[in-house]
């Protein structure tokens, strides 16, 4: 059974920054994946943020994360996967889910990754960015 932890959430002030980390276990990690992130800000939908495919190193991003989120994976841990994000806003603000499908990642270089697309989900990991 596969399960995602994600970890490094937590609350600080507009502009600085902060890592994600997803751990993945009970899976083939040495298979091509895809591993995402996605966010659920109060009273909205979920959205997705970045993902990445392990197979290409090809990376996706929505329209609010380029220029300032990065999404890796582990170089040495290939069932990690980070999101660095910085000069965080306010509207960063959102509980952060980490989720993986085997295969390509269904996105796209405008939308990011598409939750119909992913298997497996995280609990979350809740970011706060004060003004």
């Amino acid at each position: 059974q596969v399960q995602l932890v994600e970890s490094g959430g937590g609350s600080v002030q507009a502009g600085e920054s902060l890592r994600l980390s997803c751990e993945a276990s009970g899976y083939n990690y040495n298979s091509a994946h895809c591993m995402g992130w996605f966010r659920q800000a109060p009273g909205k939908e979920r959205e997705g943020v970045a993902a990445v495919y392990t197979g290409r190193g090809n990376t996706y991003y929505n329209d609010s994360a380029k220029g300032r989120f990065t999404i890796s994976q582990d170089n040495t841990k290939k069932n990690m996967v980070y999101l660095q994000m910085n000069s965080l806003k306010p509207e960063d603000t959102a509980m952060y889910y980490c989720a993986m499908s085997g295969g390509p990642c269904v996105a796209d270089n405008d939308y990011g990754p598409y939750e119909y697309g992913m298997e497996n989900w995280g609990k979350g990991t809740l970011v706060t960015i004060s003004s």
